[in-house]
């Protein structure tokens, strides 16, 4: 049988999930801004307690970070994302949540060549091209401006 594109094309729409967007894309926003709005009540209640603006966001960050890695670990950040899908990716928790995961797969191989060796099989081209380019605009800004 020779799969030509257009077969293909029916093919993979046939086996592809159906998604009901009126409901994922709101379920997504309400999570994903719960997650947000949870650090700015960490946010607030930090700089009422006379933390600098710094130093409160420092730690709210901690909390979300070691948040989303222990729900990882018990298997319960999953289960949120399969019910709230891109909402789980709030930058800081979703980077967590991939950082964990690779941890946890890895770990059966050992500390050193299983999870120190994999534990940024997924975030780690994020990082990489996240530097390289943050690098890049700091010398244009540098030579430019």
């Amino acid at each position: 049988m020779k799969v030509t594109p257009e077969l293909y094309k029916d093919m993979a729409k046939q086996a592809e999930p159906k998604s009901n967007s009126k409901v994922n894309i709101p379920i997504a926003f309400l999570v994903g801004g719960s997650i947000c709005a949870v650090g700015q009540l960490l946010m607030e209640g930090f700089l009422r307690l006379g933390l600098e603006r710094s130093q409160a966001a420092a730690w709210v960050s901690v909390i979300l970070v070691a948040c989303s890695a222990v729900l990882t670990g018990f298997g319960l950040y999953e289960k949120l994302a399969r019910h709230a899908g891109a909402g789980t990716l709030v930058p800081i928790t979703g980077f967590a949540n991939a950082i964990t995961s690779c941890a946890i797969e890895a770990k059966t191989e050992g500390f050193v060549l299983g999870v120190g060796a994999k534990i940024f099989t997924i975030a780690g081209p994020v990082l990489l091209y996240g530097c390289v380019a943050a690098a890049v605009y700091g010398i244009f800004y540098y030579a430019f401006h």
